[in-house]
This record gives C-alpha cells, sequence and structure tokens, in this order.
C-alpha cells in the first residue's frame, strides 16, 4: 500500500484543545472525510480503521478525539451541564472552519458519532456533502429497551452475574466486567481477541469515563445520563446530505434502532454487514471500507 501523508495536531477550542488527525491531503479534489468516534466518550482508536479510505481512494480522512476524550483536553471535573450535543455541534463547526473546509465535506458518525451526524446534518449545513450513520441510534429509549432484549438472551448465568451485582452496586467487580463482556462479544465487537485499537479505546474508557457517565450512564443498559430522552426521529425529514446508513447483523443498534433512519431521511440507503454486530469497521473492515467508499465516490463532483 503507497505510503500516504499524516498530519496531527490541535484545534483551540474555547479554553481546551482538541486532537485531529489527517490521513492524506486536504489538497485532494477528493471529498474530506470527517470521522467521529461513539460513545459518548470513546475515542478515535476504534474507529482507526477509517483511515485507510485515504490509501484505497486518495480522499483524506480526518479523526478527532472528541473534547474530553483520547488526546484532547481531558475535564474530569465537568457535571452533567457541562457535556450536551450542543458543545459537541460546536465543536464539529470549530473543526470544520480551522481545517478550512467547511464549505464542502463528508461526515461519517459511528454510534454516538452518527447522532451527532443527524443533529449535524438537520441544520441543512452547506457544506455537508454526504452523511454516512454508522451503527446509530435514533432515539434513546428503543436504545435502551432493544439492549436489553439482547441482554434476555444471554445465557442464565450471566444475567444471574450482572442482576448480582447491579443490586449490590459492584458494578466495577471483574466478574460484572466478564460477564458484561459476553454482551460485548456477541453485540459490540465480534472479533477475538479484540483489536488492539478496540481494546486501547475501551482501557482510556476505563481511565477516564468521565464524558461516558455523564452523557449515558453506568452501563449499556443503565442509560440515565443527559441524553436519555434524546430523539431525533420527529427532525430527521429535514436532512437533505445524501445518507448511507451502516449496522451489522448482530449489532446492538438493531433494526428497530435504526429503523427510523431509512424510514425518515429522504433517500437514505441501508447496508447490513451479515457477520459484523456494533464495528463493521473491525469485523468485515475491507468491505465495509469498500461500500463507504464507493457511497462517496458519485458525490465528488465540485
Amino acid at each position: 500500500m503507497a505510503s500516504v501523508e499524516v498530519q496531527e495536531s490541535y484545534l483551540p477550542f474555547r479554553d481546551y484543545r482538541t486532537w485531529y488527525r489527517i490521513t492524506g491531503s486536504l489538497a485532494s479534489p477528493l471529498l474530506p472525510l470527517v470521522i467521529a468516534h461513539g460513545g459518548p466518550g470513546c475515542t478515535h482508536d476504534y474507529v482507526d480503521s477509517f483511515k485507510d479510505i485515504a490509501a484505497l481512494d486518495g480522499r483524506p480522512v480526518i479523526h478527532y478525539d472528541q473534547l474530553g476524550n483520547g488526546n484532547s483536553t481531558r475535564l474530569p471535573d465537568k457535571g452533567p451541564e457541562f457535556w450536551t450535543v450542543s458543545l459537541f455541534l460546536e465543536e464539529l463547526d470549530a473543526l470544520l472552519v480551522h481545517l478550512g473546509i467547511a464549505d464542502r465535506y463528508a461526515f461519517l458518525g459511528q454510534s454516538w458519532g452518527g447522532m451527532l451526524g443527524a443533529e449535524h446534518a438537520v441544520r441543512r449545513p452547506k457544506g455537508l456533502k454526504a452523511l454516512v450513520i454508522a451503527n446509530s441510534p435514533a432515539n434513546m429509549h428503543t436504545w435502551v429497551a432493544e439492549a436489553n432484549r439482547l441482554r434476555r438472551e444471554l445465557p442464565g448465568d450471566v444475567q444471574a452475574m450482572l442482576l448480582k451485582h447491579e443490586d449490590a452496586g459492584t458494578i466495577t467487580h471483574p466478574d460484572y466486567i466478564a460477564a458484561s463482556r459476553v454482551f460485548y462479544d456477541r453485540h459490540v465487537c465480534r472479533v477475538s481477541p479484540w483489536p488492539p485499537e478496540v481494546a486501547r479505546t475501551f482501557a482510556i474508557m476505563d481511565e477516564d469515563n468521565t464524558v461516558y457517565r455523564n452523557m449515558n450512564g453506568p452501563t449499556e443498559f443503565h442509560v440515565i445520563g443527559t441524553m436519555k430522552d434524546w430523539t431525533i426521529e420527529d427532525r430527521l425529514p429535514q436532512i437533505e446530505a445524501p445518507t448511507l446508513l451502516i449496522s451489522g447483523r448482530h449489532d446492538e443498534a438493531t433494526p428497530e434502532v435504526v429503523r427510523p433512519y431509512v424510514e425518515r431521511v429522504p433517500g437514505c440507503r441501508w447496508v447490513v454487514f451479515e457477520n459484523s454486530s456494533h464495528m463493521p469497521h473491525v469485523e468485515e473492515k475491507a468491505l465495509c471500507l469498500a461500500t463507504v467508499s464507493e457511497f462517496l465516490k458519485p458525490l465528488d463532483v465540485v
């Protein structure tokens, strides 16, 4: 694979710094692709594979760690009132302007990143030429209901272990973590062992879960943070950008979770990866990256 230019830097944002990396050259005539990680509270590491699109078709790919996460400024003392959708929309706008691409770009958001992308897209920014929503809920109530439905399909002893430690308030116990991992191995990433970049994201979240704890809550099954009542379902018809939705056959973002995007975003195309769960970009990497690349190519025309 030919070598590709890589540049890392920081965006000054409010009083903080947002880390970003450009793989490829922004001088390319192809649409630059901005990648937003999930969580809220993950890092760019687990979606790192999307950088290979730069070598695949010559498109510049921009990763960034959202404020509070990864290589960006950590703010462990900030409470729920600080961590809002509007904060991350403001950060995204600032990044687009800083990079000089606000008038022409594509956006791919994974899980929470796709929720952020939808929030961005319903405002109809003129520069957004393509939107990829990967494994994202459109309504957190549906997300929680489906997560708990999938949980009820876990082996009985695993369910019992989860419940035991939840009742006792000991969800950091190794046995609870091991039981949760059974769910993750089925519905989050089915590659075993987890690739280093996936493990790295979870390790960083273990060390600082500020954003996840405040916006989501303690676990995938208990969403009690600021996002608990979030929905974008009724606003989805406002999206004008050509939209690709991707999900996995075994995804915690089940068909019920992602269906509003298919039904309400005009012209939305949906691709399901048969051997994937929540991370097709890891579980079926080559196919996933090719799918995104092929979706973007017709939209590169200036």
